[in-house]
């Protein structure tokens, strides 16, 4: 069997591919390895607003308490609520029920250790091989040391105050459009806007099971950006269905994306002396544009391979406090130990309210450089073809040449297609156009011959 853990959890359609069969062995196999040596543990569920939830929380629910360990459910809420409401309430491990920005068809399961952060490889490969092992040497415990449900009320409102929290004063005469995409933010972030005195505008917090991320939230911002400029709004924020994720609209209606709110967050952070070492952590896939951005503020960037994971294990390594992906994806480490939309949302509002300038002149201050994508496709056993084949490395090295340090070339295997994709950066999309279709050729002629 291959790899159950993707890069954020176990996913897949549920009661196809995810299961209950399935939640309930990872619920007893994940209580059991989280909470080795801890008297009668505790573990926090949560999930989002998918119609799979319910099935697949009773069935990882009974695995973690025929284990004997105890259930904190605290029903829909976002990840990062999770992460947070871990620590917070000395839980020893936290599980989150969502598939993030996928379908409704889809749902996930991922783990948070005590700490509120996502595991390690070992870890889940730990708990795919108890359940592999038929779950040997997991006890079943009868009696009085069976696990209880407990399901706890406060947990929103736990959320809530702490989220609030991670601004200063208010966000009184601001107005604020906020599109919850049908999905775990829908109380949370419209509570948390008008608690703090702005004038909140909502689309898309409506759930019915089944409409969670359904031409809307962050990965489709149109209604959102017509919506801004209609309602006269200085701003608006689009979330993911889980809510780790967050986009921002300016008052013109244009989408501003996790690069321009990592060159704004940085760049403020700096400012406050509240950016250790001056490093802005960023995934392969940022734009080029926010290097140079925040090259200018006296910033430097760290990169890593493209995954949320990956640029959190960058920042806990060297101590540095903010990352992210171009996605929305944004980690301030000062707040939350994953990816938090709802702190990323007030951190930019926040931002714009201090500095009595607008989101479009704040984002001004990064030039997004054009970027093309083209996929050549290759046999899966030739992906490296272009570490290897001599005419492909020098062609790379004379398009570096062409593009004379204000351009990139980026090339990467997909990981689940017979696909490399093969992504050009610089000034000239023309230029860049006929340099990324030639390369994609010559790929692609080298690994089919």
């Amino acid at each position: 069997m291959g790899r159950m853990f993707g890069t954020d959890g176990v996913r897949g359609i549920a009661n196809s591919e995810l299961t209950a069969e399935l939640a309930y062995k990872l619920g007893r196999a994940g209580a059991y390895v989280l909470t080795e040596g801890a008297h009668k543990p505790k573990i926090l569920v949560g999930m989002d607003t998918r119609i799979s939830g319910d099935m697949l929380e009773a069935a990882l629910v009974a695995g973690i308490l025929s284990v004997g360990a105890e259930a904190i459910c605290v029903g829909i809420v976002p990840t990062p609520a999770i992460a947070y409401l871990t620590r917070q309430y000395k839980a020893d491990a936290g599980v989150m029920i969502s598939a993030s920005h996928n379908p409704v068809e889809y749902n996930g399961i991922k783990f948070f250790n005590r700490n509120g952060y996502k595991l390690k490889d070992e870890l889940e490969d730990r708990i795919q091989a108890i359940i592999e092992n038929n779950m040997e040497g997991v006890p079943l415990p009868t009696g009085e040391n069976l696990g209880r449900k407990i399901v706890e009320e406060s947990a929103l409102e736990d959320y809530i105050e702490f989220a609030k929290a991670t601004i200063d004063g208010d966000l009184k005469g601001m107005k604020i459009a906020l599109d919850c995409a049908n999905g775990a933010s829908f109380q949370t972030a419209v509570e948390t806007f008008r608690e703090l005195g702005a004038e909140v505008v909502v689309i898309n917090n409506d759930p019915d099971g089944v409409n969670i991320n359904k031409n809307c939230g962050s990965t489709h911002p149109e209604e959102l950006m017509d919506y801004v400029v209609r309602k006269g709004c200085d701003l608006g924020l689009a979330f993911d269905g889980d809510a780790d994720r967050c986009l921002a609209v300016d008052e013109k209606g244009n989408l501003i994306n996790g690069d321009f709110i990592m060159a704004i967050c940085g760049k403020y952070l700096k400012e406050q002396r509240k950016l250790d070492n001056d490093v802005v952590v960023v995934t392969v896939m940022s734009n080029l544009g926010l290097d140079i951005a925040l090259k200018e503020a006296n910033i430097s960037t760290v990169k890593t391979k493209v995954g949320d994971r990956y640029v959190l294990e960058e920042m806990l390594k060297e101590g540095y406090k903010l990352g992210g992906e171009q996605s929305g994806h944004i980690i301030f480490l000062d707040y939350n130990t994953t990816g938090d939309g709802l702190v990323t949302g007030l951190q930019i509002s926040k931002i714009v309210k201090e500095s009595g300038k607008s989101l479009s002149e704040l984002a001004s201050a990064m030039t997004e450089l054009p970027q093309v994508l083209v996929n050549a496709t290759v046999p899966n056993n030739k992906k490296n073809i272009y570490n290897e084949d001599q005419d492909i490395i020098d062609e790379i090295k004379a398009i570096e040449e062409k593009l004379h340090g204000c351009g990139r070339v980026l090339i990467r295997p997909s990981g689940t297609e017979p696909l490399v994709r093969v992504m050009l950066e610089g000034k000239n999309q023309k230029e860049l156009d006929e340099l990324a279709h030639n390369l994609a050729k010559l790929i692609e002629e080298k690994a089919n011959n």
